[in-house]
């Protein structure tokens, strides 16, 4: 009986690692050094399937301005993952989108840290406004 309970249990090993990173899905975090709730959006990318290697810096606004952000605009952190800048607590299904869908823009941001976004304490009070961040104005490229 115990045999064939543990054959059990290793024949559903493998279902616990569906959300294993896919190769493909890298991804490297640039954050505070101090910043805690960029640490948190890392976990959650990372259960939705990212691998992610988190660099801290003291250069976040400077790299913004540099991936194309005013400061007003900026997120908490700066994700690059698959050619594309993904700024502040963003959405998992807003990633895959944007890496689904490879418009011509050099990423989405999520301004500011709000509550209850992915990585953040708290309950969400409004939906998110995630940005285009392109040549132009910011121009809203999802809401959830």
């Amino acid at each position: 009986m115990l045999r064939l309970i543990a054959l059990l249990g290793l024949l559903l090993l493998p279902v616990g690692h569906a959300q294993a990173a896919d190769p493909a899905r890298t991804a490297t975090l640039y954050k505070n050094p101090q910043c805690g709730c960029c640490e948190g959006y890392a976990d959650y990318l990372r259960q939705n399937g990212y691998a992610v290697t988190v660099k801290p810096t003291h250069d976040l606004v400077t790299m913004g301005r540099e991936a194309g952000m005013t400061d007003d605009f900026q997120g908490c952190h700066l994700t690059f993952v698959d050619g594309y800048v993904v700024s502040g607590h963003v959405p998992a299904a807003t990633v895959n989108r944007l890496l689904s869908e490879r418009p011509g823009i050099k990423g989405v941001t999520l301004p500011g840290m709000p509550m209850g976004s992915p990585g953040m304490n708290g309950q969400k009070t409004a939906p998110f406004t995630i940005y285009e961040i392109g040549d132009g104005a910011p121009k809203v490229y999802a809401v959830e």
